[in-house]
């Protein structure tokens, strides 16, 4: 990348970036754990919601939204989670990054509270029937899910979510101020009518959650 002359560089090393923001907070570098205890696992049965982020080793990486009823996720144990894969689109982006790739991020949110859990580890693809049968949901077992091992696991300060004020319903956009989803998709892609699109959408929503 080419500079501008008198524009201040970039940072590109450790150093930099080190000296940029200080030495860490020794109660930040203290929090992480290796397992999940009890705070963790009292989380995880609390959320409804968490973002998985994964990359194919090769620069290329996805975040993909995870969600269900409040504690869809399953703690097996203090070292290992299972996440549940239920109907989508079949891009399985996630998926095919983690055979390639197995290291994960995972993020933790429950409505009302301001601070997320961190979860990161190695992730890998199960088809196991006596796993995955007590994570069924409407009477359908998933037919694959995400197993995590976990290597770190820490608690994240609520200030990102509190400068958003995600959960104040005051400030929730009205969904009739932006476009749908299958009104984007069809102008997007100049491949299907509007009508046509948002038909297939509300299908999708109402019909195949499950």
């Amino acid at each position: 990348m080419t500079e501008t002359p008198g524009q201040t560089p970039p940072i590109r090393t450790q150093d930099e970036l080190r000296a940029e923001y200080g030495p860490i907070n020794p109660l930040a570098e203290k929090k992480v754990l290796g397992v999940l205890d009890g705070f963790c696992r009292d989380f995880i049965a609390l959320s409804p919601f968490l973002v998985l982020a994964s990359s194919d080793g090769e620069g290329r990486s996805d975040a993909s939204p995870r969600g269900d009823a409040a504690g869809f996720v399953a703690v097996l144990d203090e070292r290992k989670l299972l996440i549940p894969d239920r109907l989508g689109n079949k891009r399985v982006d996630s998926f095919a990054n983690i055979l390639r790739y197995p290291a994960v991020g995972l993020i933790f949110m429950v409505p009302g509270i301001n601070e997320t859990l961190r979860v990161n580890g190695r992730a890998s693809l199960t088809r196991d029937a006596d796993l995955l049968a007590p994570l069924a949901a409407q009477g359908k077992v998933p037919p694959v899910g995400l197993l995590v091992e976990v290597q770190e696991t820490f608690f994240h300060c609520g200030k990102a979510l509190m400068r958003s004020k995600l959960w104040d319903p005051s400030l929730h956009v009205e969904r009739s101020s932006f476009p749908t989803l299958g009104r984007i998709i069809a102008e997007q892609t100049a491949s299907v009518t509007v009508e046509a699109a948002e038909r297939t959408m509300e299908e999708g929503y109402r019909t195949r959650l499950y």
